[in-house]
């Protein structure tokens, strides 16, 4: 699997927020394991819930660059709309390894661009 991250995004954000940037990336970071937790808890006992955190997940991510987890969560929040099983779960066998590497390439980009 790929994981990819837009360094422009990353590098957007970072002149934008200045000397909060590397708190609010980490912050984010741990935001995508909640996100990701929280979708999994919701999906078999509450359909809109499981949409509103797929939809957080993707929009956080494409916010700081994670190009692939966004996609990945947009499939889910799709799939979940439309009601295509298949979409989802083939999306979310896939989700907690785009989490943990975007998580991995976001805070090594970081170390190389403080």
């Amino acid at each position: 699997m790929n994981v990819s991250i837009d360094s422009s995004a990353l590098e957007n954000m970072q002149s934008l927020l200045g000397e909060q940037f590397e708190d609010t990336l980490v912050f984010c970071c741990s935001e995508f394991e909640r996100l990701e937790n929280d979708l999994k808890l919701a999906l078999n006992s509450d359909r809109q819930e499981a949409i509103r955190h797929a939809h957080s997940l993707k929009s956080n991510a494409a916010q700081f660059g994670a190009t692939s987890l966004s996609s990945t969560a947009r499939a889910i929040e799709q799939g979940l709309m439309k009601g295509d099983d298949v979409t989802v779960s083939e999306n979310m066998e896939q989700i907690s390894e785009q989490v943990l590497g975007s998580k991995s390439q976001l805070l090594q980009w970081l170390s190389m661009h403080p």
